[in-house]
């Protein structure tokens, strides 16, 4: 691996950035990782966006982002800054920008700080199949050159930091027709940008590379970071962090430490925002309980391991599934192509075993202590050395008790060990016994660990050892296994934040869709408030919900807008219908499923 994109697969070290100033805050360099979050209200309406932004502020938001649509909607940005600081917060105010240069160049006059998204900056997604040459594409890059650079000039000027943030679900055409839909069309969208700057000698800039499936954020950021790396030591500028569209409740709070905290635990990011499909007020106890979670997860003591990039067995910027051989335990097969098994403990089987037919799909597949399991130290080279010298392949996992952090323990493991041998996972090497423990942290956590690892391509089965109560440490498996793509059980939903762009209540929304779709196993289904990533982050979805106007909605298929402007309150009936007419409808089954204690 030529370009990797940290020192070490073991490594937990942040890695090193230059200092990027927004107003008073700092973003890299030796300041802690910030967290921010976004306004929902309305830009327009100076006095609810003020109120909003001074709660957020006092539940621990460091940075506040508020939407401008048009340049006369960013003039009212004036007055929501002056009103925030008659309150008394100097917190840095960001405008995000999408589609409109002249947006930007308005709101450059009073914010601290501006995003703009390169796929409709300055460029168009109408999902049009061109094939550009050299010259034409050069002629592209011209143009956006010229739309891009008084920005940059303007900013320099006032001292104006800017977000370089590329979107998944809203690339260009131009650069989906070169690089196609992928992790790598993300990182060149974005450098084109930044060389925009560079030229100007401007470099107050920060990148982000988000996505509502955390593989495809993952791989574009770690990408990224090696493109940086390789591109010389000046490049070193810091990394913004979320995970776009992730939902809300249990199932975005999951998908959001599967992608922010993999990354953080591989030494990147510097700022972070967990996008929910909730109040913003919400997204910060989960930011700041991340952070906290990775600094606790880089106390543990280092491994002490000269493992090279060229050693590990799987490739970061491009997942593939470890190949183990697939083996029997408890009349279940595992490993190979096999589906990823959730294992249990004897005591919670025993716990749950009167109502497993109450559990519906969360059910414990196998017993640990009755699977043969063989528990090692991975930095045990004589145990490692055993094991790899047995004829037949064998259930392998990290032994319970040491003091390593648990994604560079079983990346080690699987690492050293021969692959033929199936892994199970682990979420943390100290099991729980205290029922008062705090769930968001176990649940954070948890699908930390495991989510990075099953993203990384290791892993045949997991064991969710940080929540003591039996069936909310299966509910969480499942839900880990779902939210990384790995195992999918019930139905699937994007599901984008609301904001000033949102042209519906999307929880109330989001709520009423799941309440009628909940039961579609398998089918995947987007909730956007406006087109600005919909079509796109929609790519891989089955049906989607966008809001075209307000009151009006927009139902897709795939990324194919087939139904238009219909009201409110029929769409999710015809979007029903629309679920029907393609044969992916079942009905709801009558049966309660028990899945907490």
């Amino acid at each position: 691996m030529s370009r990797p994109y940290s020192p070490s697969p073991l490594n937990l070290t942040r890695r090193p950035t230059r200092t990027v100033g927004v107003g008073p805050v700092g973003i890299g360099g030796e300041n802690p990782i910030r967290v921010q979050s976004m306004l929902t209200s309305d830009t327009r309406d100076a006095e609810a966006c003020i109120e909003e932004a001074m709660g957020l502020v006092e539940a621990g938001c460091e940075i506040v982002r508020v939407t401008a649509q048009t340049r006369k909607i960013a003039e009212n940005l004036e007055h929501i800054l002056s009103g925030i600081r008659r309150k008394g917060s100097d917190v840095p105010v960001v405008a995000d920008i999408h589609f409109k240069p002249d947006a930007a160049m308005e709101a450059v006059k009073w914010v601290e700080k501006v995003r703009v998204n390169p796929g409709n900056y300055a460029d168009k997604k109408k999902f049009a199949v061109l094939e550009y040459t050299d010259e034409e594409y050069a002629e592209e890059l011209a143009r956006i050159d010229e739309a891009f650079t008084p920005l940059v000039l303007e900013a320099k000027k006032r001292g104006v930091a800017m977000r370089i943030g590329t979107n998944h679900g809203s690339l260009s055409d131009r650069i989906m027709n070169r690089f196609g839909d992928t992790p790598l069309g993300m990182v060149e969208s974005a450098l084109e940008f930044a060389n925009i700057a560079r030229s100007h000698d401007y470099h107050n800039f920060v990148f982000s590379m988000k996505a509502s499936n955390p593989k495809v954020m993952i791989e574009a950021y770690r990408l990224l970071v090696a493109r940086l790396a390789s591109e010389g030591a000046d490049w070193n500028y810091p990394i913004h962090l979320g995970v776009t569209e992730a939902g809300d409740g249990e199932d975005g709070r999951i998908k959001s430490a599967i992608g922010i905290g993999s990354l953080l635990a591989d030494g990147i990011g510097d700022t972070i925002r967990v996008s929910l499909t909730e109040d913003a007020i919400y997204e910060i106890p989960v930011a700041k309980a991340l952070v906290d979670t990775i600094e606790e997860i880089r106390s543990h003591g280092p491994i002490e391991s000269e493992l090279s990039w060229q050693e590990v067995p799987w490739n970061p910027f491009e997942y593939e599934r470890r190949a183990s051989s697939k083996i029997e335990v408890m009349g279940i097969e595992l490993g190979g192509d096999e589906t990823i098994r959730v294992f249990t403990s004897r005591e919670k089987w025993n716990a749950v075993a009167h109502k497993l037919a109450k559990m519906g799909d969360f059910q414990p597949e196998i017993v640990v202590e009755d699977s043969g399991i063989h528990e090692i130290d991975p930095r045990d080279e004589a145990a490692i050395a055993e094991l790899n010298a047995l004829p037949d392949p064998k259930l392998v996992t990290v032994a319970n008790g040491l003091d390593v952090a648990v994604i560079p323990a079983f990346r080690l493991l699987a690492s050293k060990l021969d692959a033929r041998h199936p892994v199970l996972l682990k979420d943390t090497l100290n099991p729980s016994t205290d029922p008062e423990t705090d769930f968001l942290k176990t649940m954070l956590t948890a699908s930390m660990n495991l989510g990075s690892l099953i993203c990384d391509g290791i892993g045949d089965a997991i064991l969710v050892q940080g929540e003591e109560a039996p069936g909310q440490s299966l509910r969480l498996s499942y839900n880990i296994l779902q939210a990384s793509g790995a195992r999918i059980f019930k139905t699937d939903y994007v599901a984008c934040p609301s904001c000033g762009r949102t042209l519906f209540n999307l929880q109330t929304t989001t709520q009423k869709i799941r309440e009628a779709t909940g039961h579609l196993k398998g089918v995947r289904i987007a909730v956007m408030g406006c087109i600005v990533n919909g079509p796109g982050e929609m790519a891989d979805a089955d049906f989607g919900y966008v809001g075209g106007a307000p009151g009006k909605i927009n139902l897709y298929v795939g990324k194919e807008a087939v139904k238009f402007n219909i009201p409110e309150e029929e769409a999710v009936d015809r979007l029903i219908d629309l679920i029907k007419e393609h044969d992916r409808w079942i009905d709801a089954p009558l049966e309660v499923v028990e899945i907490a204690d």
